[in-house]
């Protein structure tokens, strides 16, 4: 075997499990866009479907509504009825001691045996049954139910004259059309009041955003270029707020806000995270990978410290840059603890989407395709721009900080 095929062979196992674990982790995603793209009797259908259908319906004759339509097998062919409502339900039965003789019997006509209060029992197959009464050839029969059926009535809805067809309706196949409701989401944002809280996110997510990039930029550059006393154990001390747990600032944190009068604004959302260790260990540790002869250069040519950080470190700092800005929009989109306990529930003039989804959960429970329409908004932003940095994010670990 040659090393060419070999190598061919090895690439394409390696991309077929790597397209296999791809599928396997998008798949709920597609699931939840198809879903919020659905009628509500849709997402309840069974056995469920991938993709959205509406089912057709025709209008007929005498009747103030159009009916849905079905293929149904009549005397061995199929036919395609509308149907006009549900007869009755009709159970199955058979004597314990001969399964294989049933009779067909509509639920209102079988009585329990023994009374409804002491109803009497058989064990069939190793499994318990009830016991009914029906009559069969004039006598009454003790037998137990093998199975129920939905009997439908269906007419034709070129002639609604003729006589209608009953038939069960689990062997029946409903017609149904591959569409789409777009409008699902503007549904939901009318009934959750989403685009006040996609404002509201978006508003916070930029200013957090903007805010640790601003202080991370200064407060990295301070650390990895200016002396002063104490600079490094102020650093460590600072970086050591990292391991700090976030449940623990939780009530110094509100207690602030009330101190404050921030409770139930937005700024509550913002100003307390715009400081961010994490940020400026990041960008500190780019900046001393960045040769210390540019900044020597441009010092001599008279530059002031503003003027090296801004034509030199920061153009040069673009993939750390965009790292942190993604994990801070990431961090600020999905933000739901801190929000929930500084918002208050009835204040939905200030609520972002995390909280809107978890009230949306209660009012359309019903509805789970306005559920996961509501989450797609939610979830698609940070999806995109996750797949737009991500390169940023790959050439923030292999770059040296230096552009060529």
């Amino acid at each position: 075997m040659s090393y060419q095929f070999t190598k061919l062979l090895q690439n394409t196992l390696v991309y077929a499990v790597l397209t296999a674990f791809g599928l396997v982790m998008i798949f709920p995603f597609i699931v939840m866009l198809t879903t919020a793209l659905k009628t509500p009797q849709d997402t309840y259908n069974y056995p469920p479907r991938l993709l959205p259908r509406d089912a057709q319906v025709a209008t007929v004759e005498g009747f103030d509504e159009p009916l849905p339509l079905y293929d149904v097998t009549v005397d061995g062919q199929t036919r395609r009825l509308a149907l006009a409502g549900n007869d009755a339900r009709v159970g199955v039965y058979a004597e314990p001691a001969n399964l294989s003789q049933t009779f067909e019997r509509s639920l209102r006509d079988v009585d329990p045996a023994g009374g409804a209060l002491k109803q009497k029992t058989t064990t069939v197959n190793g499994e318990e049954k009830k016991l009914w009464v029906i009559e069969a050839n004039g006598q009454q029969l003790e037998v137990v139910q093998l199975e129920q059926r939905a009997l439908g009535r269906f007419v034709d809805p070129a002639n609604p004259q003729a006589e209608p067809v009953i038939a069960d309706t689990a062997n029946a196949t409903q017609i149904a059309t591959l569409t789409w409701h777009p409008e699902n989401f503007q549904r939901v944002t009318e009934l959750g009041g989403l685009d006040r809280s996609l404002t509201n996110t978006i508003l916070v997510t930029l200013l957090v955003v903007t805010g640790q990039l601003v202080t991370s930029i200064l407060g990295g550059y301070a650390f990895a270029r200016l002396r002063f006393p104490g600079r490094d154990s102020l650093f460590l001390v600072y970086l050591g707020t990292i391991m700090i747990p976030f449940v623990v600032l939780i009530i110094p944190l509100y207690r602030l806000m009330v101190t404050i009068g921030w409770v139930d604004h937005l700024a509550a959302l913002v100003l307390p995270w715009i400081f961010t260790a994490y940020g400026t260990f990041l960008m500190r540790q780019f900046f001393i990978t960045i040769p210390k002869e540019l900044e020597e250069a441009a010092l001599i040519d008279g530059a002031s410290r503003l003027e090296i950080l801004r034509r030199i470190f920061i153009p040069a700092s673009v993939p750390a840059i965009a790292t942190q800005a993604t994990f801070t929009f990431l961090y600020a989109w999905n933000s739901f603890v801190w929000p929930l306990v500084i918002i208050n529930t009835g204040n939905e003039a200030n609520h972002v989407l995390t909280l809107s989804l978890s009230i949306l959960r209660g009012r359309a429970t019903e509805a789970p395709n306005l559920i996961l329409a509501g989450a797609a908004i939610s979830v698609l932003p940070p999806l995109i721009v996750f797949l737009f940095a991500q390169r940023f994010y790959i050439e923030s670990v292999t770059s040296s900080g230096v552009k060529g």
